[in-house]
């Protein structure tokens, strides 16, 4: 079993003391809450998912649903290239990010498979092999590719992955909600005191190295509300996460 953060912060740090005012934890609240542009989340099909100020889709394809067919010859056409003629297709936003790498719509996946099939994509949409397609379509290919890649990004992070699944299923991630359990908020505040007080890198990576462990077990915790359908605990689960998750890029800013 992994020693709690906690734990390791007091061996670490014996003068972090845990009689800290009301206000010091409101504060924390208050840096840890979830961003308000982490997720905005719209009924209508065109709605777009933000996290941490990114947007989660093609600014230029938003919007936009090609129809069934070719633009080129009108047979029905796949999601990068048509099959009859080979021509560029626009983004198709009815495609998710799973099907997209051809991935089963789940929330566990395998890394190394993720970023093999994202490879093959960009090479597909490299310029050296579009260079000689019309306009119209090297602008399809800038299109794709940026959604190929935001896809890749949003898949490979826990956090972000858990997000755009619920997203899917319908479920929107309250972000104006902080939380109020005393025991997470102080083990948050003396971490975040730990990360400002740590002055090497060992320090910081033991530190990051326990940060992750908890990230790993919200995770796994979030999969198994998801899976079960219990959508509010899997809520919870990633909120815990994105602590985790704020806690983990500080860390690295100070790497």
């Amino acid at each position: 079993m992994v020693a709690s953060i906690s734990t390791l912060i007091r061996r670490t740090y014996p003068s972090t003391s845990r009689c800290n005012s009301l206000a010091t934890i409101a504060a924390i609240q208050s840096q840890f809450q979830l961003p308000r542009e982490s997720l905005q989340h719209h009924s209508s099909a065109e709605g777009r998912l933000r996290f941490s100020g990114r947007v989660f889709c093609s600014e230029s394809g938003a919007g936009k649903r090609r129809s069934s067919g070719c633009w080129n010859c009108g047979e029905k056409a796949a999601f990068l290239f048509c099959n009859s003629c080979r021509s560029i297709q626009p983004v198709d936003d009815s495609v998710d990010y799973f099907q997209i790498f051809g991935l089963e719509k789940k929330y566990e996946l395998d890394p190394g498979s993720l970023e093999g099939k994202y490879k093959d994509w960009q090479k597909k949409l490299h310029p050296d092999l579009v260079h000689n397609k019309s306009q119209k379509e090297r602008d399809y290919a800038a299109e794709q590719s940026a959604k190929v890649t935001e896809a890749c990004r949003t898949l490979t992070k826990r956090l972000s992955r858990a997000m755009y699944i619920m997203k899917l299923n319908g479920v929107n991630v309250n972000e104006e909600e902080t939380i109020t359990d005393p025991t997470l908020l102080m083990e948050i505040m003396e971490l975040r005191e730990a990360i400002s007080e740590a002055d090497d890198s060992t320090a910081l990576n033991q530190i990051r190295s326990q940060v992750q462990e908890k990230l790993k077990q919200w995770s796994d915790s979030f999969v198994e509300a998801f899976e079960s359908q219990r959508f509010d605990e899997a809520v919870k689960c990633i909120q815990r996460m994105t602590y985790y998750e704020r806690a983990c890029e500080e860390i690295v800013k100070k790497l």
